[in-house]
């Protein structure tokens, strides 16, 4: 079962499309609230989960260039820029997420952001190495139970996507005792809160 989304409110100006918020924890923007699209299944990384992984990340995080896959909400990649990181791309197939995405970025002030409407596995295996600068963290929060994380991270290592010392995130339901990156990969991190399993990865290549 999904988590519940926190705060639920209407949308100004749009009944319809009810909106929640999320809190950024750390950095310049500390403090922040940030309304994102209250879509069924939609799990922001909770606040105490994201204190966790950004204590992991805390001397690789000024400066990185980043990727947020099933991006979602937005409050991983936001809370790396918040911390100093020196750009986000961020990957979902919503577009009320992009567009509220969009929003959220111009509302902070933040113009280190690419945003791509897209599913993750699509916009992966349009991707190579001769495209686009290699990204140093990857972010990866997709839906439970679903059995994305092997194929796509795969791919994020054949399509030489990831800098030689990448930092590889991945979030899954708690009971998921492997979630199938490549054997190369060293798991460094990894703790469970609730339902939730957090793994964080180094890539290094020997």
């Amino acid at each position: 079962m999904p988590r519940q989304n926190p705060s639920r409110q209407q949308r100004p100006g749009n009944r319809n499309t009810p909106v929640s918020t999320l809190r950024i924890v750390g950095g310049q923007w500390r403090g922040r609230k940030i309304p994102f699209p209250a879509i069924d299944g939609l799990r922001p990384t909770p606040d105490r989960v994201r204190e966790t992984l950004f204590n992991w990340l805390q001397s690789q995080i000024a400066g990185a260039h980043c990727l947020d896959l099933y991006t979602g909400s937005g409050a991983l990649g936001l809370e790396a820029l918040s911390r100093g990181a020196a750009s986000c791309t961020f990957v979902d197939r919503d577009s009320q997420v992009i567009r509220q995405l969009g929003d959220n970025l111009k509302l902070l002030g933040s113009g280190d952001a690419e945003l791509v409407q897209a599913g993750a596995d699509q916009w992966l295996a349009m991707q190579s190495a001769a495209s686009r600068r290699p990204f140093d963290i990857v972010f990866m929060d997709p839906p439970f139970r679903q059995n994305r994380v092997a194929a796509d991270c795969a791919l994020l290592a054949e399509k030489g996507l990831l800098a030689d010392s990448a930092i590889v995130y991945v979030e899954t339901e708690s009971d998921l005792t492997d979630p199938g990156v490549p054997v190369t990969w060293h798991e460094h991190r990894h703790k469970k809160a609730g339902q939730v399993s957090s793994r964080l990865f180094f890539t290094a290549r020997n």
